[in-house]
């Protein structure tokens, strides 16, 4: 059996549009060119692909084991094609970050390791005193390009998605809250919070979830480094509200419980702010392709025992 990307594709489109008439007009072929095409995908693969009498045309359930292997490789396969495509045009230039992400240097450092080796002629440097001037700073050009999880409607600049996030409860596995199976914000009215030191405008626990239910801990500790409020927390010292790429390992360690904000969970993206004369140069391009990729694999991959 020989499956090709054009046959993912034509399972893609024919389960989108629900005919062969609609997919053919989307992928701009001859609907006689793709018929013939599905006909010999059936045949090599030894089963019906769709049910045939269904308005709109339907997967058969092999059709859709077909449509999971698009879906999983299709987007592989786009990304790369990015890469590429940045890959192959101009080797310098200048990449100035700054982040109103504290917490992003644990996936920034990866991707600008990666980044390094494909563009070592471009001039990167991470710029943290212009952060709470960010926008104005990326317009007056000093700096290329800033992490936030807050978009907005500015002349000239371009909010790129990145990658969702969850914002994720973290407290001793002793805590009285670690019964619990998710954290209300009346569960923190009488706690100690533990944040990195930056505005409450940008802390994921006081924009989704004290703020707008008018809620106060019972106070405030601010702490610079990951490490040391994980450290704090650990000791019973109070508890904490971080991205879940951050906590990828906690889920493993007895000395910790982690949460989801509300019942449902909170889902917050980041983005990346860049000029939009800029987003399209091959670095930037690059550079924002690895940004999506990288910190979606920190978060999924299970650490070893």
């Amino acid at each position: 059996m020989h499956i090709e990307l054009r046959h993912l594709k034509t399972i893609r489109a024919i389960h989108d549009t629900g005919g062969l008439a609609r997919a053919a007009e989307a992928m701009n072929i001859t609907q006689s060119a793709l018929s013939h095409q599905v006909k010999g995908l059936e045949a090599q693969v030894g089963v019906e692909l769709f049910v045939r009498r269904s308005k709109p045309l339907k997967l058969s359930a092999a059709g859709q084991r077909l449509l999971k292997l698009a879906d999983k490789v299709l987007p592989e396969v786009a990304a790369a094609e990015e890469e590429f495509m940045g890959l192959r045009a101009g080797k310098t230039g200048r990449l100035h970050i700054t982040l109103e992400c504290h917490a992003c240097f644990e996936w920034l450092f990866p991707v600008l390791e990666e980044f390094r080796k494909a563009w070592p002629d471009v001039d990167v440097d991470i710029r943290p005193g212009l952060a709470f001037d960010a926008m104005p700073a990326l317009q007056r050009e000093e700096l290329d390009l800033v992490i936030s999880s807050d978009p907005e409607d500015l002349d000239g600049v371009v909010f790129s998605p990145l990658f969702d996030y969850e914002p994720v409860f973290v407290a001793a596995s002793s805590h009285a809250l670690a019964e619990k199976p998710f954290i209300e914000a009346e569960d923190l009215r009488g706690e100690l919070l533990i944040t990195y030191p930056v505005d409450r405008s940008r802390l994921d626990v006081f924009t989704t979830l004290l703020t707008p239910a008018k809620v106060e801990p019972r106070g405030l500790r601010q702490v610079e480094l990951t490490e040391v409020i994980l450290m704090l927390v650990a000791a019973g010292k109070g508890v904490t509200v971080l991205p879940d790429w951050v906590l990828r390992q906690l889920r493993y360690h007895s000395d910790y419980v982690t949460r989801p904000l509300t019942r449902g969970g909170v889902t917050k993206r980041l983005f990346a702010a860049t000029r939009d004369d800029d987003v399209a140069k091959p670095y930037m391009a690059h550079f924002l392709a690895l940004a999506r990729k990288i910190p979606v694999q920190l978060q999924r991959d299970t650490p070893a025992a």
